[in-house]
This record gives C-alpha cells, structure tokens and sequence, in this order.
C-alpha cells in the first residue's frame, strides 16, 4: 500500500486544526469568561499549553510598541517560558486573557506559529469571531503609553524574527523575540 504523499499545506491545516482542538479544550476546561485564577490554571495544564510558562510583568524586556513576548527560560523548550506582558496591562483581567492567548501558541508549537494561529486560538479560546479578537488586541497593543506609530517603529524592530508575531496593521501587536 502506498503512503500518501502530505504537502506544506497538509500540515499547516493540521496545526490549525490541532491549534483549534487546544482552543476549546481550554475553554472547556477554564471558561468560558476568563480571570486570574482560570488563567493560572490555564497556564499550568500541561495539556493545553505544552511547556512550562510563568506571567512577568516587564516592559523593559519588551520592544518598542510590543505588549508581550514568550521568552524561553533556558536551552530547551522543556525548560520553560516567561510570558513577559507590558506592565500597562498588570491587574486588568479583563484584557489579559486576550493578551495572554495570542503567544500560547508560540509557546506550544515555537517558531512553526504564525499570527494566523494566535489569532485563531484566541478568538476560540475566548469565543470570538478572528477579526473582532485581531482588531481588539490591535486596539490593546496601541493603548500602551508611546507606543510608536507604524512609521515611528525604529528600523532594526522593523522586521520581526519569528512569524508567530506579526499582524495587527497598526504595528503594537507584539513581535516576537
């Protein structure tokens, strides 16, 4: 019997497809409205976010503009990650979870997550449409006091490393490290 030969395309629609199975998990596990405690929990279930991840706050470790960023805590994946989150959003449970979500995945599947991914796993996790949820981390990344305009961002930030931290055409939407 023949194997079937999978193409690039097979596979990013099973990482959507298993991005989307993570979503509601978590959802179903710790929602369907989201606070410290559920988000605590969240974040400590080995089922749903894949590597150990801690909550900092922490704007110096952040670029211009950016509201968060999964920094690995050591050489291999399995050692961890800081979520390090713009103190701007510190105590305001009523928008972290959204913050929050958009980098799980980066932290679940590493630099294979585009923002199509983030964007999809938050608006399921919190169960919105992917344009309310894109537009409403768009509108939260640009609320951080002097966060550059799209044209103010300095040129070395200009380009993001990583694909899971793009988006948001206002240009706060968080690129990753």
């Amino acid at each position: 019997m023949k194997k079937p030969k999978l193409t690039e395309e097979d596979g990013y629609e099973a990482l959507k497809g298993h991005t989307l199975d993570k979503a509601l998990l978590a959802r179903s596990r710790y929602g369907p409205s989201f606070d410290e405690q559920s988000m605590t929990e969240l974040l400590a279930d080995p089922e749903v976010v894949r590597f150990p991840t801690v909550l900092r706050f922490d704007a110096d470790s952040l670029m211009p503009g950016e509201f968060a960023w999964a920094r690995a805590l050591g050489e291999s994946p399995s050692e961890g990650f800081a979520l390090i989150v713009h103190p701007h959003f510190e105590g305001r449970w009523d928008v972290l979870p959204m913050l929050i979500a958009y980098h799980l995945v980066s932290i679940n599947y590493l630099d294979v997550a585009t923002q199509d991914e983030a964007e999809l796993f938050g608006a399921a996790l919190l169960g919105m449409e992917v344009l309310d949820y894109y537009d409403q981390v768009c509108a939260l990344a640009d609320s951080i006091p002097g966060a550059p305009l799209p044209q103010e961002t300095p040129a070395e930030f200009a380009t993001p490393v990583a694909p899971a931290a793009t988006g948001c055409g206002s240009g706060g939407c968080g690129c990753s490290h």
